[in-house]
């Protein structure tokens, strides 16, 4: 091995590898391939060559708290959205801040409300903390029915929009005058954001201005491509932060998380590039499956969901056995199928 030059050990790393793909793992069981993983609504594209760069550069800062760091990305986002810098808290990933929304304005009394299906994690988060979850089917059009959550009371009301799993939007001005009509406080994950191409789809970070009851929650983990750096951010007024802040972890975020949501934020052409990529390959999936005879529902997102016409649990497990990843179990929709849009 001392022998080796590093090439020639880099050679026999990777013949080594190839042959031990290629080998049946039991008696005359095919050949196992690399994993195709189309579950986690990742990016296939990864993250900007520039935030790749700004991470390797951060090694240099590694012996140092992030303080500094986190307050230059709080003013990037500030521009961002024409918010103050203390209208932005920083997170490890959209996940802290949904859990830290969950802790803060849910607990016994204090319920969760939310559709179903939807993002499973602030449901888990607020009966960690004895908190009542009331899911309210999506109506006909898989959207939230906005009109049965208006007549509960809630702690905090969980919105996803576009919705995982489903793919689908809440319309604009459904989600807005509900929004400036309940009582409770309401957390829009706006996670998908930037695949939303609907003339019936907006954002409602400009509603934070005149709403004490909103949160909009953000995450690089989706079209920025740094799911594994963990780094997300909540918009809201001061004093609603605070209540976060209160339950928060000391210096949740690293330099290197930081350093490439900077540098993201920096490569404006990146987002529209992976956008256009990601709308093309939806495009021709949801036509291919069609031509099949399978329907999709309408998908704003980086994803899509596939009526299969049949119990989708066997189907999860044998794509598994062929190395293919898809989405889990949804039991609100026990026939659809969530697949992550990968490369074409």
């Amino acid at each position: 091995m001392a022998a080796l030059s590093r090439r020639g050990f880099g050679k026999l790393l990777g013949t080594g590898l190839a042959a031990a793909l290629a080998r049946p793992a039991l008696g005359n069981a095919p050949a196992v391939s690399p994993v195709v993983r189309l579950s986690g609504n990742e990016s296939p594209y990864g993250p900007s060559p520039a935030a790749i760069e700004a991470m390797r550069a951060a090694t240099g800062a590694a012996w140092r708290y992030p303080d500094e760091a986190v307050d230059g990305l709080r003013g990037d986002l500030s521009r961002l959205h024409d918010v103050p810098p203390e209208w932005i808290l920083v997170g490890d990933g959209s996940s802290e801040i949904l859990k830290l929304a969950t802790s803060a304005f849910t607990g016994p009394g204090k319920d969760l409300l939310m559709a179903d299906p939807s993002f499973e994690a602030p449901g888990r988060y607020a009966e960690a903390v004895g908190a009542r979850v009331e899911r309210v089917p999506l109506d006909g059009a898989f959207a939230h029915d906005l009109e049965r959550m208006s007549a509960a009371q809630a702690g905090l009301v969980y919105v996803c929009n576009p919705n995982n799993p489903t793919a689908t939007i809440t319309p604009k001005a459904r989600l807005r005058a509900f929004i400036e009509s309940t009582p409770s406080m309401v957390l829009v994950d706006e996670a998908y954001h930037h695949y939303a191409d609907s003339h019936d789809y907006e954002s409602v970070v400009a509603l934070v201005k005149a709403r004490k009851n909103l949160i909009v929650a953000r995450t690089f983990s989706k079209i920025y491509g740094l799911a594994g750096a963990r780094l997300g951010y909540a918009i809201a007024q001061p004093e609603v932060l605070k209540t976060l802040a209160a339950h928060a972890a000391w210096d949740p975020v690293n330099v290197f998380a930081i350093a490439a949501g900077r540098a993201s934020l920096a490569s404006l052409s990146w987002p529209e590039r992976i956008r256009k990529r990601n709308a093309a390959t939806r495009t021709h999936v949801i036509a291919e499956l069609g031509r099949r005879g399978f329907e999709v529902l309408p998908s704003q997102a980086n994803f899509v969901m596939i009526d299969t016409r049949r119990d989708v649990k066997p189907l999860i497990f044998a794509l598994k056995a062929r190395g293919i990843e898809v989405g889990r179990l949804f039991p609100a929709l026990p026939r659809h199928l969530r697949v992550t849009l990968g490369t074409p």
